[in-house]
Formats: structure tokens, sequence, C-alpha cells
């Protein structure tokens, strides 16, 4: 429902309300990932669009504000002097991962959705 009327949105409508989704810093490192196994003690194994699998980090501001489940869309900052683990930066929604997709922002061995 439109908050404005009380006629109900199509799905054309919704996706267009998506005006800004954050991407990675190519210049800061970030990339793209999913994640793909739950390990515990906050952390996660991610398939990177690089083609490698890190073990990623939730930080505790993350941690404490959304949950990181298996196949969510991720932008991960890998570790300089450790190259196959990483820190998660921040996770898309569906419907934001469901955008990136459709308008082919997301690289094809990544694109599960």
């Amino acid at each position: 429902m439109n908050r404005y009327n009380d006629k109900a949105m199509t799905e054309d409508e919704q996706a267009e309300e998506i005006l800004r989704v954050r991407f990675p810093n190519r210049k800061d490192g970030e990339i793209l990932g999913i994640a793909d196994q739950l390990l515990g003690a906050s952390r996660i194994k991610v398939m990177c669009a690089d083609g490698k699998s890190r073990v990623g980090r939730i930080p505790g501001k993350i941690r404490k504000r959304m949950w990181i489940r298996e196949g969510d869309l991720v932008i991960v900052k890998p570790w300089e002097f450790q190259d196959e683990k990483a820190d998660i930066l921040y996770r898309y929604t569906k419907t934001q991962a469901n955008y990136l997709s459709k308008k082919r922002m997301i690289p094809k061995n990544l694109d599960v959705f």
C-alpha cells in the first residue's frame, strides 16, 4: 500500500522506490560477495566477486543491527595482510539485491537473484 493513497503499488513501482543503493568503493578495495556458510563466533564464509572464498568477520555495529543469513549479498573488504580473510561492511536487503540484479550490476558469478 502506498502511504499517500489507498491503491496498492505494482512491483515496478516498488522497484522504482529504491533511489539510493550503496555500491562497493573500488578505491578502498571493497568487493561484492555472497554469504555461503555461517561459521559461528561472528564469522561467515563468503564467496567474493574475484572468485576467492574468504572468511568474513562481522563487526559489532553490523552484528547488533541486522542479521546476515546464507545467500545474502554483502560488501566485503579483504584484509591487506591476510587475503583469505575479510571484514563485512554492508548487507543488502532482498529488495536491493533484486534491484541490482535487474540492473545487471552484480557480476555473473555472484548473480543468484
